[in-house]
């Protein structure tokens, strides 16, 4: 099987759309776990999200508890030994590119190349307000993001006189991946990244999608590397076992899975059943 799987971490972020009760009390330790049996099941990606600071308007929904980023991808490398390391989704606009590219070309060496930067335009207003950027102008940031940091990945002195070290082990930097189902996220994808995170299903469905990104990198004239994502439906390891074949005949190259669960034990348990059976000859 050439699909590919990767999880979002519980715990390090605790929205009330996907977390589950027991994650309230979880700490480190149950993370390094969780991490661990990714990395065991051969999953190809542990994924970590990105808020600055929650507005107390939108506090009762997406709680407060967003784990840093870098800092919990950091956490992760140091326990895991072959699991890739994404940002599902960060926000470049929130920091200057060679803020950007001095963490992610430092995971990536650290890791001995594993780090994978998913980016996103944003979507908490309060959060670029409280940084001093214009909302309005996210996609216009992002754009300019992706542009600076490639460049910073592929040389040292891109910045002029000034260098960073350590450089990222993969060859470029780490691959790009572009978060977002509307149409300007599926072009920038296209036209920008090394691979594409749908948010949600893209309102033309995702057959659909993906003939566009084919269509829009054809257009661009991009023929290297590209990593179309899907999120499998969320459910016991057997139901989202089910939906795979249906995946890859669209095209889909790696999955994002969720499985609903009591415990820390109990999504660990699901991770072992979930990869044994996508690893059974079918």
């Amino acid at each position: 099987m050439t699909l590919k799987f990767g999880m979002q971490l519980p715990i390090q972020a605790q929205s009330t759309i996907f977390v589950e009760e027991w994650e309230e009390t979880a700490d480190g330790s149950d993370l390094r776990a969780i991490a661990r049996a990714c990395d065991a099941a051969g999953f190809a990606y542990v994924a970590v999200c990105d808020h600055i600071a929650i507005p107390r308007a939108r506090a009762d929904a997406m709680s407060t508890t967003w784990y840093d980023t870098i800092a919990t991808l950091g956490f992760v490398a140091g326990v895991t030994k072959n699991v890739g390391l994404l940002s599902h989704v960060y926000v470049p606009a929130y920091r200057h590119s060679l803020q950007t590219a001095k963490a992610f070309a430092t995971l990536d060496a650290l890791s001995d190349g594993r780090a994978i930067l998913g980016v996103g335009a944003g979507h908490v207003e309060e959060e670029f307000d409280a940084l001093g950027l214009s909302f309005a102008d996210r996609g216009k940031l992002l754009d300019t993001a992706i542009d600076e940091v490639r460049t910073l990945f592929s040389d040292e002195w891109a910045a002029g006189d000034l260098g960073q070290r350590p450089r990222p082990v993969q060859p470029g930097g780490p691959p790009i991946w572009v978060g977002g189902s509307s149409h300007a996220a599926i072009r920038r994808a296209a036209q920008r990244g090394d691979g594409w995170l749908p948010q949600g299903p893209p309102k033309e469905g995702m057959k659909a999608a993906i003939e566009r990104l084919h269509e829009l990198r054809a257009a661009a004239r991009r023929d290297g590397p590209f990593t179309i994502g899907a999120f499998a439906p969320p459910g016991p390891p057997e139901k989202v076992a089910a939906s795979i074949p249906y995946l890859e005949d669209l095209g889909v190259d790696q999955v994002q899975v969720r499985f609903p669960s009591i415990s820390c034990s109990d999504l660990i348990d699901q991770i072992e059943r979930f990869s044994a059976l996508v690893t059974q000859p079918r």
